[in-house]
C-alpha cells in the first residue's frame, strides 16, 4: 500500500488537540492575571517559532540529502515533504507576531519601545537591526523565501512521479534548488533566530545562540519524524521502511543530541569562564530562578538519549525510539521555553506589571541587562510551564500533525521515480 488515508479517527484526535490549544489560548487571554497579555503572546511566540523551525528543518534535511547524493532516506522523504508544508502556517503565525510588534500591540521585546531605546545606549547601538520595521519585513522576506522554496521542491517531487522518462531532469532541478536553499537557509535562519528569540534578552548576545537554537529545531524534527514513521508503520504502511532506516534515524537523534549538548556546554562554559557581568546575567538568571528547568533541560536532552540510544540494538527497537523521541521532543520544547520566558517576564515587569502589584523592579541600562526583582519571582506560566502552556503546545502539535497528515494523504508515500529509491529500498547499515 503506497497511499495514506487521513482517517476520521486521526482527524478527530488532531482537531481535538487544536480545540484544547484554542481553549488554552483563550483562557490565557481572558483569565490570566497579566496586564499586558505577555503570557499569551510569549506562549504564541514560543510555539510559533518552535514548530515553524521544525518544519523548516524537515525541508532543510531534504535539501541536504538531495545535494549530497544521499539515497538512504528516499523511501520516506514524503514524510519530510509533508512536514515542510507547515511552513506556510508558521509563516502566517509569525506574521501575526511581526505585525503586533510593529504596531506595538504586544510587549515581548524591550527594543520595540522607542522611548526605552532612546534612553538606553546598548539598545540604541543595536537599533539598525533590532527595530519593528526590520522585524516585520525581514520575517516576510525570509520566511516567505523558505515557503517558496518548499512549495517549488514539493511541486518538482510530485512532477517527478509523473515523469516516465529516465533523464532525471526533475531531480536535477531539485538538486539546483536544494543547493541554492542551503546557504540561504544557513544565513537567514541565524538572522531570524537572533531577531525572534535572542532579542528577547536585548542587552545580551551570544555568537553560539543561533547554533544552539537551530540544533534544537533539528533534533525535535528527527523526533517527530521517528514518531510519524512509527505511526504509519502501525497502520500497515511503509513496510519498505526497515529497521535499517530507523537505526539511522536513531543515530541522528543520538548524534545531534550530543551536538546540542556540545553547543549548550560551549556557550555556557565560555561565558562562565570569561565571567563578564553583561554576559553571565543570561545564565545566572536561568540557573537561579529556573533551577529545575535549567538542569532538567540538560538531563532530558542529553542524558536520556545518550544512555538509552548508546546501545546499537535500542536504535532498532520502535518502543525505545518512541520513548526517547517523546521525551526529547518535550525537552526541546522546554529548551525554547527557557530561551523566551525569562526575557519576556523582565520586559513585562519593566512596563509596570510588578509595580502595579506593589513589587519593586530594579533595572538600568548601566547594568547591561542585569535584572533584580525584589520579591518572589516564582510565577506559573513564566517560571514553569502551567496547564495553559501545555494546552497551547498540544494545540500547536495537533495543528502541525493535521497539516502534515493532510499533505501526506495528497500524494503517494513513496516517490516511485526518485533515482535513489532502489538504493534506499536496499539500504543496509
Amino acid at each position: 500500500m503506497n497511499q495514506y488515508t487521513f482517517s476520521g479517527t486521526a482527524k478527530t484526535v488532531t482537531i481535538g488537540a487544536m480545540i484544547v490549544g484554542v481553549v488554552s489560548m483563550l483562557l490565557t487571554w481572558f483569565v490570566g492575571a497579566d496586564d499586558l497579555q505577555s503570557r499569551f503572546w510569549s506562549n504564541f511566540l514560543h510555539n510559533s517559532t518552535f514548530f515553524l523551525g521544525i518544519s523548516m528543518m524537515a525541508f532543510f534535511f531534504i535539501a541536504v540529502c538531495i545535494t549530497a547524493y544521499a539515497g538512504w532516506a528516499s523511501v520516506f522523504k514524503r514524510v519530510w515533504e509533508a512536514m515542510s508544508a507547515y511552513m506556510l502556517v508558521g509563516f502566517i503565525f509569525m506574521l501575526v507576531i511581526a505585525l503586533t510588534t510593529y504596531f506595538h500591540w504586544n510587549h515581548l521585546y524591550h527594543w520595540a519601545d522607542a522611548a526605552a531605546v532612546a534612553e538606553d545606549p546598548i539598545l540604541n547601538g543595536k537599533k539598525s537591526f533590532l527595530n519593528p520595521n526590520w522585524y516585520l519585513f525581514g520575517t516576510i522576506i525570509i520566511v516567505g523565501t523558505w515557503v517558496i522554496f518548499g512549495r517549488k521542491m514539493r511541486s518538482l517531487s510530485l512532477a517527478e512521479d509523473e515523469d516516465q522518462g529516465h533523464d532525471f531532469a526533475k531531480h536535477r532541478s531539485m538538486r539546483i534548488w536544494s543547493a541554492a536553499f542551503l546557504p540561504i537557509m544557513g544565513f537567514s535562519s541565524a538572522a531570524m533566530i537572533w531577531q525572534w528569540l535572542m532579542s528577547v534578552d536585548a542587552h545580551w548576545y551570544s555568537t553560539l545562540y543561533a547554533w544552539h537554537a537551530a540544533v534544537s529545531w533539528f533534533v525535535a524534527m528527527i523526533c517527530l519524524t521517528i514518531l510519524l514513521l512509527i505511526y504509519l508503520k502501525s497502520k500497515g504502511l511503509y513496510k519498505e521502511v526497515t529497521n535499517e532506516h530507523m537505526h539511522d534515524l536513531g543515530k541522528f537523534l543520538f548524534a545531534f543530541s550530543i551536538f546540542w549538548t556540545y553547543m549548550w556546554f560551549s556557550q555556557f562554559m565560555l561565558i562562565w569562564y570569561a565571567n563578564i557581568g553583561e554576559e553571565t546575567t543570561y545564565f545566572l538568571l536561568r540557573r537561579e530562578e529556573y533551577p529545575i528547568l535549567f538542569y532538567a533541560n540538560l538531563a532530558v536532552n542529553f542524558l536520556i538519549p545518550f544512555f538509552v540510544l548508546m546501545r546499537n540494538d535500542t536504535k532498532r527497537k520502535l518502543g525505545s525510539l518512541a520513548f526517547v523521541s517523546i521525551l526529547v521532543f518535550i525537552g526541546h520544547w522546554l529548551d525554547f521555553f527557557l530561551m523566551i520566558k525569562p526575557g519576556v517576564k523582565i520586559t513585562r515587569d519593566e512596563h509596570g506589571h510588578m509595580a502595579a502589584h506593589g513589587e519593586e523592579v530594579v533595572h538600568g541600562a548601566a547594568e547591561h541587562g542585569i535584572h533584580e526583582l525584589v520579591a518572589s519571582s516564582f510565577e506559573v506560566g513564566y517560571t514553569i510551564p502551567g496547564l495553559l502552556e501545555l494546552g497551547t503546545m498540544i494545540g500547536f502539535l495537533g495543528l502541525f500533525f493535521f497539516v502534515t497528515l493532510t499533505a501526506l494523504s495528497k500524494a503517494p508515500l513513496i516517490a516511485k521515480n526518485d533515482p535513489y529509491l532502489d538504493e534506499s529500498l536496499h539500504h543496509h547499515t
